[in-house]
């Protein structure tokens, strides 16, 4: 059977540089929110994940100088001895810590083949272009810089000797400016390194939580080099992708809500009356922030309503139960004609830690003409999902708090 997971010798930043270096993923900025967050900060990992901050606006970001740049940032941190290289192949532990919010996990380089053959298991569609994106990213990088976020059921026995690898100082500590805390652990034991990836790769499955455009971009590279080889390896170096595994019961899910720049063939009576038909609709005093499964909340025109889908139109099976496949079936389809949340430029998305506020700023800046608010995924649901091997609608889920990038890289020669 395939080991899911292996240690590896990282690129790892120098502590003491750490708080400078480390950045918000790529995904999770857009390149105006990178560019005000980097200020002039040279060594902000945004300049080798999105390196188009250093070049004029309007360039485009998936030209090959823009990922050429990158790499020259990634290399300038090396020289400079930001991101130093491991004498020997290590695990590390990383917690994040959001208020009470805790969970620690291991950062370790996964298996493509363990991916491809299903034992790393994926919940939720990709977009092509932005897989191509993020390949061209890791190929002009010869490395992966940024981390999948992978969870697995939690085993008591892993999760203790974590907790006690863990009771030590950490080696590394980022107090990020959103509040959130990151440590990491250097695991280079060889004892150590044997029990976490043994008890790991004796798993039947872990689960693909966040990153499944760089798990696919992973697949895509190593599908590239493996055309270009010159001569047959058991294992070639890219395939491995960089990853952070988490016990199940420690991760944290909150909405991901959407914003429309259209409201059909009609106006806001149309779209109401349009919801009648599937939903029970009421104007809301205040934002609604749904406290279960199966309501929605709705802003338009500077009003709320509360949507509540009707029991008769949610069906058994795991997929189409989804709130977020209800009100594509029930709303973003028929009434919008939004068929394709994937590729139809209409429908935006917000995670949730961004709150309802921002919603009604979209909207009422004229961004948008319309919001909707939704239920947090359970991971539950995400597990059943996954094991039916089915899949999510894009952007079904938004896990936080968010890893940091440039804790680690992993390189790939």
């Amino acid at each position: 059977m395939t080991d899911i997971v292996r240690p590896f010798r990282g690129l790892r930043v120098c502590p003491e540089r750490a708080p400078s270096v480390a950045a918000p993923p790529y995904d999770v900025v857009d390149t105006e929110e990178a560019r005000a967050l980097v200020g002039d900060n040279v060594d902000s990992f945004l300049h080798v994940s999105k390196p188009e901050i250093d070049f004029p606006p309007g360039v485009d970001p998936h030209a090959a100088e823009v990922h050429a740049r990158g790499r020259a940032n990634l290399d300038r941190l090396v020289e400079q001895g930001l991101l130093r290289r491991e004498e020997t192949p290590s695990l590390y532990l990383y917690r994040l810590t959001m208020g009470a919010h805790v969970q620690t996990g291991v950062v370790a380089a996964a298996s493509l083949a363990a991916y491809l053959d299903g034992r790393i298991k994926q919940h939720e569609l990709t977009n092509a272009k932005k897989v191509e994106d993020r390949a061209r990213n890791a190929d002009a990088l010869d490395a992966h810089a940024g981390t999948l976020f992978l969870a697995y059921r939690a085993e008591a026995a892993l999760d203790a000797e974590i907790a006690q690898l863990s009771s030590r100082p950490p080696d590394t500590v980022v107090e990020a400016a959103d509040g959130i805390r990151h440590e990491l652990w250097v695991i280079a034991d060889p004892d150590s390194i044997a029990s976490l990836a043994g008890a790991i790769n004796a798993m039947p499955a872990v689960y693909m939580a966040d990153g499944h455009h760089r798990s696919a971009a992973a697949a895509k590279l190593a599908e590239w080099r493996a055309a270009q080889r010159l001569e047959d390896t058991d294992v070639a170096p890219a395939d491995w992708f960089l990853a952070v595994l988490f016990p199940h019961d420690q991760v944290q899910i909150l909405p991901y809500n959407r914003v429309v720049s259209t409201l059909g063939d009609g106006d806001l009576d149309g779209l109401l009356a349009g919801l009648a038909e599937s939903f029970d609709v009421e104007p809301a005093a205040a934002a609604v922030e749904p406290e279960r499964s199966g309501v929605f909340g709705l802003y338009c025109a500077g009003q709320w309503y509360r949507l509540v889908i009707r029991p008769d139109r949610i069906p058994m099976d795991p997929v189409g139960r989804l709130d977020i496949n209800l009100l594509e079936k029930h709303c973003l389809a028929p009434l919008l004609g939004i068929t394709n949340q994937q590729t139809d430029s209409r429908i935006e998305f917000i995670g949730g830690i961004r709150g309802v506020a921002e919603l009604e700023r979209r909207v009422d800046s004229g961004e948008h003409v319309a919001a909707f608010s939704f239920y947090r995924t359970g991971l539950d649901e995400v597990l059943e999902v996954a094991d039916a091997g089915e899949m999510m609608p894009t952007k079904s889920t938004w896990f936080e708090p968010k890893l940091r990038d440039g804790l680690v890289v992993l390189p790939l020669s």
